[in-house]
């Protein structure tokens, strides 16, 4: 499977991982999805993530988090915003706030891949990859 959109990709597994209550998913290892996955696990929205494979074929095993005896996801939506053919990038001024900031958006800025709160604080702008809430 030849997939340009490696974070919607990424985005999609979570979100059937997390309906199908599995504990893990995998996603292919690369730069962009390390990042996005240590910003969800630093946020609180995924237990833990791991590496497996090797070479080129690497990937990341995604620890999910549920709440709750009756195993409430704790991602309720993850919506990817800038598609490869349409990319929506954000002044400090106007970065998005998820509902009302009970949700995060993950932001790829010239320092790195963040939330919009610490982007925000840090007074960057840059490209809205997903929210999650």
């Amino acid at each position: 499977m030849a997939a340009n959109d490696t974070i919607a990709d990424m985005l999609t597994r979570i979100r059937n991982a997390n309906m199908a209550r599995h504990q893990t998913t995998q996603v292919p290892a690369t730069k962009m999805t390390r990042s996005i996955a240590k910003v969800l696990r630093e946020e609180g929205f995924i237990a833990e993530i791991e590496e497996a494979g090797e070479g080129i074929k690497r990937n990341l095993v995604i620890s999910l988090k549920y709440k709750g005896k009756n195993r409430q996801p704790l991602i309720t939506a993850l919506k990817r915003v800038s598609k490869p053919g349409l990319r929506v990038y954000s002044n400090r001024k106007e970065l998005p706030r998820v509902l009302g900031g009970i949700g995060i958006a993950i932001i790829s800025t010239s320092s790195g891949i963040m939330t919009d709160r610490e982007a925000r604080r840090q007074n960057l702008g840059g490209e809205v990859l997903c929210h999650v809430w």
